[in-house]
């Protein structure tokens, strides 16, 4: 892959288009449109593409139909679907045929660049073996992990069960875990991936002591979280996905914790915290023993006079 990424945003909507090529030009990805499947498959006939983000709904030639083209005929292709409210059974399709995320519609930026990012690390992870480095885990946790695998082997729906299990065990998903899995259930590692990526409460990244789960979702967004994101992050020194080097902190951004009606919302292992503000959030961080926050009364009144503004 090139160091700039080259994605294909499809949809029938203009300004969805629109949205998502100023959210992630700004981030030095590049960004092509595509007004419908037609158009989109036209493109691919035509040029390279590291991802393609597609509505599911569209006229002539709708998402699942141009998704099975993909994969038939550019199966190197990473796909994401942004889209707003899929059924099950679509949703369900989608994820058999491999898809690598979701993006709901409408979409906050920190959203849209959170999923972005990891669709692009599971672009750059189809390098040929010999190019990336070896990733093994302790025999012990291999040895249990593949009891749990032929536990639930011949059981329907056994993918998540096992997945818990596994992230139980090992503490997160790495790609090794993932492979190790599909092996074991006689499944493509594209649905396992896809299915570890689509869930927020799979991580693929080694997780702190306390995890850090912040909403991204819309009604947060609106109620400032991505002020309350920033100073948790600055307070920590570490950005999404990461987690501090004593090992104590890691920060995930989820798009719903489906508590809406606290927005802005952040959950602490198993504890949610709503009407946030960024000295609020910081506090409640240093009740788990992280940093104690810094910020004066005059910058925290500051800070929700600009909310509630």
């Amino acid at each position: 892959m090139s160091d700039e990424p080259k994605i294909l945003v499809v949809d029938d909507e203009l300004v969805v288009i629109r949205s998502a090529e100023r959210v992630l030009k700004s981030e030095g990805y590049q960004i092509e449109g595509a007004l419908g499947g037609r158009e989109a498959i036209l493109k691919m006939e035509q040029g390279t593409y590291d991802l393609v983000f597609t509505d599911l709904k569209m006229p002539e030639v709708d998402g699942i139909t141009l998704i099975r083209w993909i994969k038939k005929s550019r199966p190197n292709i990473g796909i994401v679907i942004i889209t707003g409210y899929p059924s099950q059974e679509t949703m369900k399709e989608a994820l058999e045929l491999g898809i690598i995320d979701y993006v709901p519609k409408p979409f906050t930026p920190s959203v849209l660049l959170d999923v972005t990012k990891r669709a692009v690390e599971w672009a750059e992870g189809r390098k040929p073996a010999e190019e990336k480095a070896p990733e093994e885990f302790p025999p012990a946790m291999a040895k249990e992990l593949d009891r749990v695998i032929r536990e639930y082997r011949h059981r329907p729906g056994s993918l998540i069960p096992v997945l818990q299990r596994a992230q139980e065990i090992v503490g997160f998903l790495p790609p090794v875990v993932q492979k190790r899995i599909a092996k074991g259930l006689n499944m493509p590692e594209a649905e396992v991936h896809s299915v570890v990526s689509f869930y927020s409460f799979f991580t693929m990244k080694p997780r702190g002591d306390h995890n850090v789960r912040v909403c991204l979702g819309t009604a947060c967004y609106v109620k400032g979280i991505e002020g309350v994101l920033d100073k948790i992050k600055e307070q920590l020194k570490i950005d999404i996905g990461e987690t501090t080097e004593d090992k104590k902190f890691s920060i995930e951004g989820v798009r719903c914790l489906g508590a809406c009606g606290l927005a802005p919302v952040m959950m602490i292992d198993q504890e949610t915290y709503g009407a946030l503000t960024p000295s609020k959030a910081l506090k409640v961080i240093g009740e788990y023993g992280g940093p104690v926050s810094s910020q004066s009364p005059d910058e925290e009144t500051a800070a929700v006079a600009g909310q509630e503004g």
